[in-house]
């Protein structure tokens, strides 16, 4: 856990919707009672009364004064408490998601990848016939969110402030800002860093990471938790591969060594090179959880 970055401890966030024009600062200080229902019908037990859940993170808050003076087990202890309450709020957003039959995919990539750009022209090549919406994460700005908004989505934004990654309880305030349709695609276009957000389960269907030719053929062993946890690895920007050093193989071999089974599509935001070939991996997704029967 990165306690100097601020996600080994609760923060301030704040919930910005774009087709309101204002946003919604969360105070992690004070009780919220999250019933969990999104304004929908739930198919299973939301009574959780987050007085008791705040206690498990706020003791995080307290105690983080007093790290020098611990021993690594009780740091070891914090962490897991943290998690562990983040993995019980993902799998209430899961349960969510699949009442509703709602495909969610966690994007994650370092910044300047070019997530905004391919959920830009996902929508504007889908939207006709895929209903979708998108949360925004980042530190600071709603830029994303109103990019998402442009495109034709409806979108929330997240800002997380000094926390370098999304988490399941920021997911379900979000969620109970945007209106997420059935049978529908929700796109969460997390906070950009290849570290962080692969230890956070946001209660996603699957995790799709996204790094771009200019980054480096070695991403996967620098980040291997990132592409441990991932099902799919989108490379950006394959427009400028004839002037960059970069091995598609290597990057690709190099992953397949960390995590056998994950898929890859190479492709160029901007000039469209490859984005049939995501748009199809997205329809079999999106048929797999919208209409099981089907595939």
């Amino acid at each position: 856990m990165c306690e100097t970055c601020g996600c080994g401890k609760p923060v301030e966030f704040k919930i910005y919707d774009p087709s309101h024009d204002h946003d919604h600062s969360h105070d992690h200080t004070h009780n919220h009672e999250y019933p969990h229902d999104h304004e929908h019908n739930h198919d299973h037990e939301h009574s959780h009364d987050h007085e008791h859940e705040h206690d498990a993170w706020h003791s995080h808050e307290h105690d983080h004064d007093h790290y020098n003076n611990q021993s690594d087990k009780r740091l070891i202890d914090l962490n897991i408490d943290i998690l562990s309450e983040n993995d019980r709020l993902a799998q209430l957003n899961r349960r969510f998601f699949e009442g509703r039959k709602v495909l969610c995919l966690n994007m994650v990539s370092s910044p300047g990848s070019g997530k905004t750009s391919i959920l830009e022209k996902t929508i504007a090549a889908l939207k006709a016939t895929h209903k979708m919406s998108v949360i925004e994460g980042d530190q600071q700005t709603p830029i994303d969110a109103n990019r998402i908004e442009k495109a034709g989505a409806p979108a929330i934004q997240i800002n997380t402030g000094s926390g370098c990654h999304l988490d399941a309880r920021m997911i379900d305030s979000a969620l109970k800002k945007l209106d997420v349709d059935a049978g529908s695609i929700l796109f969460v276009e997390n906070v950009g860093n290849l570290v962080c957000p692969a230890m956070f389960d946001l209660g996603e269907f699957k995790r799709v990471v996204v790094i771009s030719v200019t980054e480096g053929d070695d991403k996967p062993l620098k980040y291997p938790y990132m592409f441990m946890s991932s099902q799919l690895c989108i490379i950006n920007k394959s427009d400028l591969l004839p002037w960059v050093d970069f091995n598609t193989e290597e990057t690709m071999k190099h992953a397949h060594s960390l995590n056998p089974g994950l898929e890859f599509i190479v492709l160029s935001a901007k000039t469209g090179e490859g984005m049939d070939l995501w748009y199809d991996w997205l329809a079999r997704q999106a048929r797999s959880v919208i209409s099981p029967e089907k595939v």
